[in-house]
C-alpha cells in the first residue's frame, strides 16, 4: 500500500463538525453542524486508516454493538473522512446530472432502476433543499456561501454531482452508511475465513466463500498525472470516497505485503507489522494473556 500510494493524490471535502437530525418520517440523518467550516484533505495519505475504520465500525455493526457506541463510531468516521458519497457512487455515472434521468444499477438502497434528477435528490437533501432547477438535459444551480463557492471552484473539473455533494444541505442515512460498512466487514470476514480455515472445510463451503467474494466489486475510478513540485503524482479521480475505500480495500486484500489480520483479543482488523502477529497492540496482547492465564488458574483450582 505504501508504494503503491506514494505518489498518489485525491483530493475531498469534510466539514470541521456534524451531527445528527431525525427527519420527519423518523429516518436518521448525518448532517454539517450549522457554522461547520469545509477543508480539503487527501485520504489516500493515509489510506491503511481510512478502510481499517470502516471495516471495524462494520465488524462492531456484525457483533450487534449497542446502538448508541455505533452511532458515536460511525460520527466519529464522517468527522474524520466525510461523507462517503453516497450521491455519486450510486447511480451509473457520476455525470447524471447532464442526463434526463438518473440510472441506477441493483443496489441495497434505491430499488428504482431510474428516477428524475429531482426524485434522486430527495434522498440526500432532505431537510433544505439546494437552489437547483432542470429541464431536460439543462440544469442550473447557484451558490452564495462564500466557503461553499471555494469548495466548487477548488473541485475543479469534478462532475456537478461531486460539488453539490459538498454543499451543507447534503445529509447521509445512518442506515445506508451501517449497511455499507457491514458489507465490506462481510467481504473482509469471507476472506480472512476463507485462508483460515482453508484445511479444515469442505469444497462446497470453499465455493459459497468464492461465490461471496465474486459479488464484491466496484466502479473503476481514472486518474492522470500532475506535475507537482517535487515530483509527478497519480491523481485519481474519484467521485466519491466510497469508491476510494473501495479500491483501496481491495489492493489491501491481495497484497501479500499489507497482511490484515483479526486480533486475537479484542477482535478488530489490523495491519500486521510482522507474520504471525496476532495481536493489534501490546496491550492486547497482554490482556489476552492475562486472561488466559487466569482461565487457567481457574481451571486448576476446580
Amino acid at each position: 500500500m505504501k508504494n503503491l500510494f506514494e505518489h498518489t493524490s485525491a483530493p475531498w471535502v469534510k466539514y470541521s463538525s456534524y451531527e445528527y437530525r431525525t427527519a420527519d418520517d423518523g429516518t436518521l440523518y448525518i448532517v454539517v453542524s450549522d457554522n461547520a467550516k469545509p477543508q480539503m484533505y487527501r485520504p489516500m495519505q493515509d489510506a491503511n486508516a481510512l478502510v481499517l475504520d470502516a471495516v471495524n465500525i462494520g465488524l462492531m455493526a456484525m457483533h450487534k454493538t449497542d446502538t448508541d457506541i455505533l452511532q458515536q463510531m460511525v460520527l466519529d468516521f464522517v468527522s474524520a473522512y466525510g461523507f462517503l458519497g453516497f450521491m455519486t457512487a450510486l447511480p451509473t455515472t457520476a455525470q447524471f446530472v447532464t442526463y434526463e434521468s438518473v440510472y441506477l444499477p441493483k443496489n441495497h438502497f434505491i430499488k428504482e432502476e431510474a428516477l428524475s434528477t429531482e426524485d434522486y435528490l430527495t434522498y440526500f437533501y432532505p431537510f433544505e433543499k439546494l437552489d437547483f432547477h432542470k429541464k431536460g438535459t439543462e440544469s442550473g444551480w447557484s451558490v452564495t456561501d462564500k466557503d461553499e463557492i471555494a469548495v466548487v471552484m477548488a473541485m475543479g473539473n469534478s462532475p456537478q454531482a461531486v460539488s453539490m455533494s459538498f454543499q451543507r444541505e447534503y445529509a447521509e442515512r445512518y442506515d445506508w452508511l451501517i449497511k455499507e460498512f457491514t458489507d465490506w466487514a462481510f467481504t473482509y470476514m469471507t476472506s480472512f475465513l476463507y485462508y483460515h480455515d482453508y484445511d479444515s472445510i469442505d469444497e462446497q463451503t470453499k465455493d459459497l466463500y468464492r461465490q461471496g467474494m465474486s459479488a464484491f466489486g466496484g466502479i473503476s475510478p481514472t486518474y492522470h498525472i500532475a506535475l507537482e513540485k517535487d515530483s509527478p503524482v497519480i491523481v485519481w479521480d474519484f467521485h466519491s470516497l466510497l469508491v476510494m475505500i473501495q479500491m483501496c480495500f481491495s489492493f489491501m486484500l491481495t497484497d501479500e505485503s499489507c497482511e490484515m489480520k483479526l486480533c486475537k483479543h479484542c477482535g478488530k482488523a489490523f495491519i500486521a507489522s510482522r507474520k504471525g502477529n496476532e495481536f493489534c497492540s501490546p496491550k492486547c496482547k497482554n490482556q489476552y494473556n492475562v486472561y488466559k492465564t487466569r482461565a487457567k488458574k481457574n481451571n486448576t483450582d476446580e
